[in-house]
């Protein structure tokens, strides 16, 4: 049996989707019972947990081989890291009661830096709490392409607004390679405590984004950077905290000045099949 949080988010979705379409047996964890229909009817058990509930995660979590885990953003929270240390040591505490042999965890990169990456502390964290209770495979994503959705107010305007600096090419991961590779960890199961670096098909910089969406709308857009004293301001005209969007701030100047990077070493480096433009059609075209 395998355990999936984050059903209702991306990632933990298509974990969901590839296991059950591999014919594994798949319990899913949801907050709203009503939001665990869907994965019933296609054959999934559903259990009701938050993911911070000791005891029903515990409960949630009985008879896993392995289980996939993540620690949801907090965007309006006032302390978030301290709320996601929480989160964190919650998954550690139930994964060592339920006993469960093998965790497969949404990381990012640089992971492995304990400070100066922003919302990244906050998965460093969860490693280290992780990896003293189970055996865990760490997958270390990318930038994920999805956050350039949130960059797309000035495309009428042949636009795209960037804290990215237009020239620096970073590497980004679609959410569906997340979830595919996650499910293949899963099936593989345990290789000790590993580390994936997970990349798309190639790297992108902001340019390589505009061009993408210059083909997908058939109007010029440019990329325009914008200064990272930005960051806070625009972030909280979106309802997000003033304590969340200075941690975005800091990744963007963690990505900037080369801190936010993989770690390398024994860690497998694998690239993922779906593009940029593959991820921003389907995005424009339902603007």
């Amino acid at each position: 049996m395998f355990v999936i949080a984050g059903v209702t988010g991306n990632t933990g979705a298509v974990v969901a989707d590839t296991l059950l379409a591999a014919k594994a047996p798949v319990r899913v964890i949801v907050r709203d019972a009503a939001k665990g229909a869907a994965w019933r009817a296609k054959g999934a058990e559903v259990a009701i947990a938050d993911l911070a509930d000791v005891p029903a995660l515990t409960a949630a979590l009985r008879g896993a081989q392995g289980a996939y885990l993540l620690v949801p953003p907090r965007p309006t929270a006032a302390e978030p890291l301290a709320d996601n240390r929480a989160v964190a040591a919650a998954l550690a505490a139930a994964v060592a009661a339920a006993r469960v042999p093998h965790v497969v965890l949404l990381s990012s990169i640089a992971a492995h830096q304990p400070d100066g990456t922003g919302p990244i502390v906050s998965v460093h964290v969860a490693e280290k709490l992780l990896a003293e209770v189970t055996q865990l495979t760490a997958v270390r994503a990318a930038y994920f392409m999805e956050n350039w959705a949130g960059a797309l107010g000035m495309l009428a305007q042949g636009a795209l607004p960037t804290f990215i600096p237009r020239g620096l090419v970073i590497p980004m991961v679609a959410t569906k390679d997340i979830g595919k590779t996650a499910a293949a960890a899963l099936l593989e199961g345990p290789r000790g405590d590993a580390r994936i670096e997970l990349a798309g098909p190639r790297d992108y910089s902001a340019d390589d984004v505009a061009a993408a969406l210059t083909k997908l709308t058939g109007r010029p857009v440019a990329a325009a950077d914008a200064p990272l004293d930005a960051v806070v301001p625009t972030f909280t005209s979106f309802g997000l905290s003033p304590a969340f969007a200075g941690l975005f701030r800091e990744m963007y100047a963690g990505l900037i000045s080369g801190r936010v990077v993989w770690q390398g070493g024994a860690a497998r480096a694998i690239r993922g099949q779906v593009d940029i433009a593959d991820v921003l059609g389907p995005i424009v075209a339902g603007r």
